[in-house]
């Protein structure tokens, strides 16, 4: 088991870097320099976080439109209960060290990591 730069396993610091989406895993994208493992977490997650913050942006705006605003109501209701139980699961697979990759994130985040 190795450890990452926080003095943590890396299991660990990956599953650290879910806890906020972008808001932890951004710092542990930037500080974790070596370990792989634990900068792929951090940019899924990052990637992760930001791509919700920008639908659910998005559908905040739609929001406003009369009869259009119910269905990105519900649609941005939908995303919440779906990305916490998606979070959860992430930070779970990194707790037990498995790269569980999300569609196109995922691929995005792996490629990045191994340049």
């Amino acid at each position: 088991m190795q450890k990452s730069i926080f003095g943590l396993d890396e299991k660990h610091a990956a599953a650290l870097s879910y806890v906020f989406t972008f808001v932890t895993g951004l710092p542990v994208l930037i500080l974790e320099k070596d370990n792989k493992y634990v900068r792929f977490h951090a940019m899924q997650s990052t990637l992760l976080g930001l791509a919700l913050l920008v639908l659910r942006f998005a559908l905040g705006i739609l929001s406003a439109i009369p009869l259009l605003g119910i269905l990105a109501g519900i649609a941005n209701w939908a995303i919440g209960v779906i990305s916490v139980a998606a979070v959860i699961y992430l930070f779970l697979m990194a707790l037990r060290g498995h790269e569980f990759k999300l569609p196109i994130i995922g691929d995005i985040s792996w490629a990045q990591v191994n340049k």
